[in-house]
């Protein structure tokens, strides 16, 4: 346990907190959970810094940071499931299993005493999904401090994509607030996919058996 990492499972620690608040209905307990979650995002920066400005970069630290990070942000995206009628499952899905799916690639590389080849793209991704959430929390808020058409929940993602096309061809005056969360989660999940493509082919060697790389050398 050094100064990084005690960082990264104050982030862990954050997670409950944001998520209590945010189910509440006052908006003062939203505007709350806004401010949990922003103070558990920059944790993300301070963790990283503070490891490498004290040389406290570790094995486990490089694992639990990331994954801290997934948890958060699945967190936040299965409380927008609940929230928002509109968003359907199959977006949190993809999320899921493209950070499931680098969880394991990060573990991979431990073991294989290897490192994660990031990229740009990814990065760009990271910020976009961050920033995101952010704006759909924001956007629950004033839901809650102002009246609103409350959409009824479908299961049909079908309906539910035209829904939105209905609403945003529409002359409501609010109708920004309704659609924006789904708008905002489709890009999310989009730019997810092609990170997770992306991520498997750059680093396509870790699911190659060790002994078959030396059988090939």
């Amino acid at each position: 346990m050094n100064i990084p990492n005690a960082i990264s499972f104050l982030r862990i620690i954050l997670i409950p907190v944001f998520l209590y608040l945010i189910f509440l209905t006052e908006v003062e307990k939203r505007i709350w959970a806004l401010v949990v979650f922003i103070i558990a995002s920059l944790t993300d920066i301070l963790d990283g810094w503070s490891a490498r400005k004290f040389g406290q970069e570790t094995s486990f630290g490089k694992f639990l940071d990331p994954l801290a990070d997934k948890i958060l942000v699945i967190s936040a995206l299965i409380a927008f499931l609940i929230l928002d009628p509109l968003i359907p499952a199959w977006m949190i899905f993809i999320i899921i299993l493209r950070d499931v799916l680098l969880t394991i690639m990060r573990y991979l590389a431990i073991k294989k005493n290897s490192v994660i080849r990031t990229t740009r793209f990814g990065k760009v991704k990271t910020a976009f999904q961050m920033i995101s959430i952010i704006v759909i929390i924001m956007v629950l808020i004033v839901r809650r401090s102002a009246d609103y058409i409350v959409v009824q929940s479908t299961s049909d993602d079908i309906m539910r994509l035209s829904k939105v096309y209905e609403i945003y061809n529409s002359q409501m005056d609010n109708k920004w607030l309704i659609i924006t969360p789904y708008c905002l989660m489709a890009i999310v999940t989009v730019l997810t996919a092609l990170s997770g493509i992306r991520y498997i082919i750059t680093n396509r060697q870790l699911f190659i058996p060790s002994k078959l790389k030396q059988n090939k050398s």
